[in-house]
């Protein structure tokens, strides 16, 4: 008998300080979708550096969600220096995240990259990130709205003109535009080697990539779309494309070998 296996997905973690103690934590919506919606198991990845067995992971896993954060990439990784020394950073998770995402599109192994998540991708294949995006002549201020209740800054707040015939047009049934929400410091500068764009907004910032000649799937957004899902078609339409490629991989890593035949003499 055949048994379906339960994908086990590794959602990254940042670190948290609360001035008397340092956890690992990651937002309860990637939990609940994983579990409810992707019907897949979450493990956790503590933002723990260069002790965590990236590879061991990779064996194990089935899928990769690289979530958002308060903290931003260490600049060295991109070739820059940090322009305030106030800015949040989290190298444990840096150390952890970058190769992982490598491994994971060299093995085929689905990867969806979130807000952070996007820019991770980038930098792991040699892209750079502008700092301060708001700073950056031409562009818009894509921060989250503070005057703003969480619910109501998570709305859609502006359109993206996706790329023809891409990934990301493709998994949304085609189409030139969507709108998103917006909540992000930072944005994507340089491509990175096989970064591909997939939408940009009407100021220019890079919304969303994938990794060319990727084996898997490998998409990365910059808007949080783990928001949701419940109400957000586009959100679901995504995790469902990410989960059908989850479960694909889960039933060819513990499919049973094939015997090996000898032909006869």
């Amino acid at each position: 008998m055949n048994v379906v296996p339960t994908p086990l997905i590794g959602i990254s973690c940042n670190i948290r300080e609360d001035g008397r103690h340092v956890g690992h934590s990651a937002g309860h919506r990637f939990v609940s979708i994983t579990t409810d919606l992707l019907d897949a198991c979450p493990v956790l990845l503590p933002a723990g550096g260069r002790k965590m067995c990236v590879d061991l992971l990779l064996e194990r896993l089935d899928g990769v969600v690289l979530t958002g954060g308060a903290s931003n990439i260490e600049p060295h990784h991109y070739g820059q220096k940090a322009r305030y020394d106030a800015t949040l950073r989290d190298p444990g998770r840096d150390n952890l995240v970058l190769p992982l995402i490598r491994g994971a599109v060299a093995r085929g192994l689905p990867l969806f990259g979130i807000c952070r998540g996007i820019q991770e991708m980038n930098v792991a294949f040699g892209g750079s990130l502008h700092q301060y995006l708001h700073e950056v002549p031409g562009r818009e201020d894509h921060r989250r709205q503070r005057d703003l209740p969480m619910g109501e800054a998570m709305y859609t707040k502006h359109k993206l003109t996706l790329t023809p015939g891409g990934l990301l047009s493709r998994l949304v049934g085609g189409g030139e535009a969507i709108r998103v929400n917006s909540l992000h410091g930072q944005g994507l500068d340089r491509l990175g080697e096989r970064v591909e764009v997939e939408a940009v907004a009407e100021d220019g910032t890079i919304e969303a990539i994938s990794i060319k000649d990727a084996p898997g799937f490998a998409l990365g957004v910059q808007w949080h779309a783990e928001w949701r899902v419940d109400a957000f078609p586009l959100h679901r339409t995504l995790f469902r494309h990410f989960a059908e490629a989850v479960h694909d991989y889960a039933r060819r890593r513990l499919a049973p070998p094939v015997p090996h035949r000898i032909a006869a003499e």
